[in-house]
């Protein structure tokens, strides 16, 4: 079965990530198959159960909680009972319309009583707010409908019973405006908005950082004019010589400096580790998610390379999928972000003008990624690519970043190297 699955963070009024909510859908409804079947083949299967199942709740959400649609079939078949996952990170969501059911009734009572927790979708017009405060945990509301501002007053009074979550909040402005509640999550586009204005100065730290991403993006860099850059810079050299630990737990070369460290590893292997290590310490200031996207839509678009015939150009469709939010990391309009990287023509164009085939690539993972699955699947048609091809470079990609983590969790154990004056 074709299917289409993403996963959406839910944050704070701080920009803190709490959850992430499994978006996800069945190809097949894209393309007009007859109602009847759809319903039924959605209530025998669930890809999205079975792709959890396989691999897990943390490349989805890390350690936060997940959220998964149960469709109306599908509660009634039993699910996700059964399922081999752990009920304490799930919350099983379902829509507003279902609830005053009798039989979905009797099945939300099950999941509860198996350990599950529940979140509903809008605000049920019946059964009263007190009886579905009894039942859900948690109750999402759009931001952007006609009753938001009514339902969310006849909720005022029973969010010490209730959390709430608002979603398809737009821009950093709606945001905003939920700044004094404490007590409640919100989703949308806001976090990763584009920047058109902005600051004079980027911090030092930041300038070191990104002096060395230039150096290492040149096609025959210096190893030597790169060691230099680090050893100013201590935690570049400190995040180095834990790289080295960890590809090298034995010890079995002895790092003796910071130039030492760069010869032992060689041209690719600084580049790989600065191009993440720095990334990610760039980002530092920013909301967490940031960087969190930011590596995976690089890992996504490398994935992708061969799908839209540009596996030559995979290496640059990486550092494009990682640049993608550089305007947001350092609080610049992209086309003063990107000088202070260096880039090739291709990747500078995609992100600046949005033009050319890598800028296909990344239009298609922004779509995916916001769950945005009719203009994805269109995007697919025209570049033909399989619906199959890109969910599976997505969880690749989660699965990357999961291990990514571990990578980097691991490189402070043990004694560090000190390197010699």
């Amino acid at each position: 079965m074709k299917f289409f699955i993403s996963s959406i963070p839910f944050f704070d009024a701080k920009m803190a990530v709490h959850a992430y909510r499994m978006m996800a859908r069945d190809g097949s409804k894209l393309i007009g198959s007859d109602e009847y079947y759809r319903m039924q083949s959605a209530a025998m299967q669930s890809p999205a159960l079975d792709t959890v199942e396989q691999i897990g709740v943390e490349p989805f959400a890390g350690d936060n909680d997940l959220f998964i649609d149960i469709e109306e079939y599908q509660l009634l078949m039993g699910m996700p009972l059964g399922a081999n996952l752990p009920p304490e990170k799930l919350v099983c969501t379902v829509q507003h319309a279902i609830v005053n059911d009798d039989a979905i009734r009797a099945k939300l009572d099950i999941l509860l009583e198996n350990g599950y927790r529940l979140a509903v979708e809008g605000l049920p017009k019946s059964p009263d707010i007190e009886t579905v405060c009894e039942i859900f945990d948690y109750i999402l509301l759009a931001f952007n409908t006609e009753s938001f501002a009514s339902d969310l007053k006849q909720l005022r009074d029973h969010l010490s019973q209730i959390k709430l979550i608002i979603t398809n909040i737009p821009d950093k402005k709606s945001f905003d405006m939920f700044a004094g509640m404490s007590d409640i999550l919100l989703t949308g586009d806001f976090y990763k908005e584009p920047i058109t204005e902005g600051k004079v100065e980027i911090s030092p730290i930041k300038i070191n950082a990104l002096h060395l991403i230039k150096q290492i993006n040149d096609e025959n860099f210096d190893l030597s004019s790169a060691a230099k850059t680090i050893e100013h810079d201590p935690a570049l050299s400190i995040s180095l010589l834990r790289f080295i630990n960890s590809i090298n737990p034995n010890r079995s070369k002895k790092i003796e400096s910071i130039r030492g460290a760069v010869a032992i590893l060689g041209q690719k292997e600084v580049k790989k580790w600065a191009t993440v290590a720095i990334s990610v310490g760039i980002g530092e200031d920013r909301p967490s998610e940031i960087t969190r996207l930011s590596l995976i839509r690089a890992k996504f678009a490398e994935n992708l390379a061969p799908a839209f015939e540009m596996a030559i150009k995979s290496g640059s469709l990486f550092i494009a999928g990682l640049f993608s939010l550089l305007d947001v990391i350092l609080q610049l309009p992209m086309s003063r972000a990107i000088d202070e990287v260096a880039v090739v023509d291709e990747v500078r164009e995609a992100l600046i003008t949005n033009t050319g085939r890598i800028a296909e690539v990344l239009g298609l993972i922004r779509l995916y990624e916001r769950a945005d699955w009719y203009s994805a699947s269109i995007s697919m048609v025209r570049n033909g690519v399989n619906a199959d091809v890109v969910t599976n470079a997505f969880i690749d990609a989660l699965q990357w970043y999961k291990q990514l983590l571990k990578s980097i969790d691991s490189e402070g154990e043990g004694d560090e190297p000190e390197p010699t004056p």
